[in-house]
């Protein structure tokens, strides 16, 4: 199960945490995001301890994990209304195929993120 928390509304060129809360450790979490009218996108994911980032994010976001705790956090800073949307906690125990949403077994409910 997992549940995130964190988001909110912010101006252009602040900041916000994400929170990811798991039932149990995992080896691979992403955060993914989906705008009105879009696809669900893949933004940054953590597979063990190496962690990834796609272009739109890079240097902006960062995404750790606190093991003991079974958190993911998506720490995004800079953030631009093209930022705007449901941002998702996916979690898979073997390495899913990129940011293909159907390669990731579990989902979180989502968390609103609105940038204006």
């Amino acid at each position: 199960q997992l549940v995130e928390s964190g988001g909110g509304s912010v101006q252009p060129g602040g900041s916000l945490r994400l929170s990811c809360s798991a039932s149990e450790y995992t080896y691979s979490v992403g955060w993914f995001r989906q705008a009105p009218g879009k696809e669900r996108e893949g933004v940054a994911r953590i597979l063990g301890g190496n962690s990834y980032y796609v272009n739109s994010v890079e240097g902006r976001y960062t995404i750790s994990r606190d093991q003991s705790r079974n958190m993911v956090y998506l720490q995004m800073n800079s953030l631009k209304p093209d930022d705007t949307g449901v941002y998702y906690c996916a979690a898979d125990s073997d390495v899913p195929r990129g940011y293909e949403t159907t390669s990731w077994r579990y989902w979180g409910q989502g968390t609103q993120v609105t940038v204006s």
